[in-house]
């Protein structure tokens, strides 16, 4: 009886978890960039001195990423660029060290910093990207920057800086909690060193790559994950009911 418990009660917990997965997904459907989240499950011995054979739990695997392309959306914005392929837009996250994402909506804040979602975006000589206050610029298709200053000719275009674009192993990279995927640091390292600038790849400007989330997988996918928990549920209250008529017959019987 209690085997039933045992693999029935750990499924309905990583049914719960795989919704929360699913729930994550769908509520970054519209994200720019955003790579869904993978959620599997397998079954796994219970440890512990009482151990039998016959006992078995359910555990999640290690959380995966689908790195597929998502749709590209034309959208005529200066700032807002797509990285081709398998190339990813460095970032100078929180702790200081380099970050990485496919999102591409660029911003300028009030000192001039290109940002996305209020992170710095690194340039090709590890640091933050500058663009003059006022000026007009535009992004080529190897991520660097011309700018022509305020009521200056068109003549006069000059070249600022370029977005740091680098082509990372998709294997290794573990998505943080905040969103941004990272490379695991080296022996006796807090964050990873920065990766080199790719001289082969390539963006396109004045387009936004969507979210590979889709909404209608998401959606068949928590339907699926609710009627397996209510079945584990089910299985779990069939083995309480299971175990009460066993009791009642062994009370007439004494």
């Amino acid at each position: 009886m209690d085997r039933i418990i045992y693999t029935a009660g750990s499924g309905a917990s990583q049914s719960m978890n795989q919704q929360a997965v699913v729930s994550h997904n769908l509520s970054n459907v519209s994200t720019p960039g955003f790579r869904a989240e993978l959620d599997a499950m397998r079954a796994v011995p219970v440890e512990g001195d009482g151990r039998l054979a016959t006992r078995s739990t359910v555990a999640a695997t290690t959380p995966g990423t689908d790195f597929s392309p998502g749709n590209m959306n034309a959208t005529g914005r200066r700032l807002d660029v797509a990285m081709q392929d398998d190339a990813f837009l460095a970032i100078q996250d929180p702790q200081g060290g380099e970050a990485y994402t496919k999102r591409g909506d660029l911003q300028v804040n009030a000192d001039g910093m290109l940002t996305v979602k209020g992170e710095p975006v690194m340039g090709d000589n590890n640091a933050p990207v500058m663009v003059p206050p006022d000026a007009d610029f535009s992004i080529g298709s190897d991520g660097s920057i011309s700018v022509i200053e305020a009521g200056a000719s068109p003549d006069e275009i000059a070249q600022v800086g370029r977005l740091k674009l680098v082509t990372p192993d998709q294997q290794a990279l573990t998505r943080g909690d905040d969103g941004w995927f990272r490379l695991p640091p080296g022996e006796g390292a807090e964050i990873a060193a920065p990766q080199p600038q790719n001289e082969d790849a390539r963006l396109q400007s004045g387009v936004l790559e969507g979210s590979n989330v889709s909404a209608t997988d998401a959606m068949v996918a928590m339907i699926d994950g609710a009627r397996r928990y209510d079945m584990q549920m089910k299985v779990i209250e069939s083995a309480d009911q299971n175990a009460q008529r066993a009791n009642s017959l062994l009370s007439i019987q004494a």
